[in-house]
């Protein structure tokens, strides 16, 4: 037996037969050791790589105004998605987007940062490549996790998220389906193309309002927020349905989040304007529209394929208010803690629900700017110069 025993404990060391401790060398523990390092090692990378890409999780509520169509039961948001993104390589999307030639370009923004290109891939899907460039690991990874924020959380007015590519650098990509309807701003500033309809004021109001509620959700149900800093009319795509898919989102986080919250609202101001008025800031500067506002000479800058005089009186009244708000945003957006992003959305919601109604009424949440300023004060403000009111983030470079 104990012939046995010792035999169970035999080993060939330097050559010679070895029996009992002499088997278990020092060398042998340490190379068990650095397998297990490497295996941790290798644990921890994975973990950490999929805490990344899946991140806030966490549940939130679905609309902060409890509109009824702006509900979970009709889609409007769904949280919690799976992690199952697609992992494109950057060959795919440089040959999507013919090598990100300029002529793909639909948004460029943040100082040539952020860009925005129309792609097509090899199987026909039409797809929107958003370029980011980032200056340090660190912001790469606030992008990354912003990316996955995006992803976790589906609201019906954010692009959907097919995948990204983080393969280039320090030059993520994300890849977002293509709205298949252009911009509210080819709608509304090309209406002399026959092949783009006007909208009448029940889409633009439905729109405007669409947008702003999306603004409103990520500011103050996404956190860390996310802001959109350098919103215009060609950042707010439409779907076949008119459905709002808002782009050029500000991802990274090295920029002051209540600053451009208030930029948001001041050039959401600009946006409404344009929807009133079918022009761009650059035929009708803000300023003279304010200024015909204020003045009660509103029908003279409304849209004409908006046929404001053959509107019944609930709908010229949905409009004047409409305009009011507009001017509120633009005077006061640009100030510290006067009038935020939720706000704006909330009078929007009573606005469009005004006018479904259909009754001739003033929308009660909507306070006119007459009732805290006169006229002769609010021209006054209007004639300031352009940097008091104006937060310089508005267009594209």
């Amino acid at each position: 037996m104990e012939a046995r025993n010792s035999s169970k404990s035999a080993c060939i060391k330097e050559g010679k037969e070895a029996y009992g401790k002499t088997c278990y060398s020092t060398s042998h523990g340490r190379r068990k050791t650095e397998i297990l390092a490497g295996v941790l090692t290798s644990a921890l990378t994975i973990t950490s790589l999929t805490a990344i890409f899946c991140v806030l999780r966490r549940p939130m509520k679905t609309d902060i105004f409890d509109h009824p169509s702006m509900t979970n039961s009709q889609g409007n948001v769904s949280f919690q998605k799976p992690c199952t993104v697609r992992m494109f390589t950057y060959h795919e999307l440089e040959q999507a987007t013919k090598g990100f030639q300029d002529e793909q370009i639909l948004i460029d923004h943040a100082g040539g940062k952020a860009t925005l290109y129309s792609g097509t891939l090899i199987d026909g899907s039409r797809i929107a490549v958003h370029r980011l460039q980032c200056d340090s690991e660190r912001e790469l990874v606030e992008v990354l996790s912003r990316m996955e924020a995006l992803h976790a959380v589906s609201h019906k007015n954010v692009p959907h998220i097919l995948g990204w590519s983080v393969d280039s650098g320090y030059t993520p990509l994300v890849v977002y389906e293509y709205p298949a309807n252009g911009t509210l701003g080819e709608h509304l500033f090309q209406t002399k193309d026959e092949t783009k309809q006007g909208l009448d004021w029940h889409h633009r109001i439905n729109i405007i309002a669409e947008t702003g509620n999306v603004l409103a959700f990520l500011q103050s149900e996404v956190c860390p927020p996310i802001v959109h800093h350098e919103l215009n009319a060609n950042c707010i795509f439409l779907d076949e349905d008119l459905t709002v898919k808002l782009f050029g989102l500000e991802l990274p986080m090295n920029v002051n989040i209540n600053n451009k919250k208030h930029s948001d609202v001041h050039n959401f101001g600009l946006v409404l304007l344009e929807v009133i008025t079918g022009s761009s800031s650059d035929h009708l500067p803000s300023k003279t529209a304010l200024q015909k506002i204020t003045s009660g000479k509103l029908e003279e800058i409304v849209d004409p394929h908006l046929y404001y005089h053959e509107q019944p009186i609930f709908r010229r009244e949905q409009i004047e208010i409409a305009a009011d708000l507009a001017t509120r945003c633009i005077i006061f957006g640009s100030q510290d803690g006067k009038f935020h992003i939720g706000d704006v959305s909330r009078e929007l919601v009573h606005i469009r629900k005004y006018g479904i109604d259909g009754r001739s009424r003033r929308c009660p949440s909507t306070h006119n700017l007459e009732e805290t300023f006169s006229n002769s004060s609010l021209l006054q403000m209007i004639s300031m110069s352009p940097d008091s009111i104006h937060v310089p983030a508005r267009g594209f470079s």
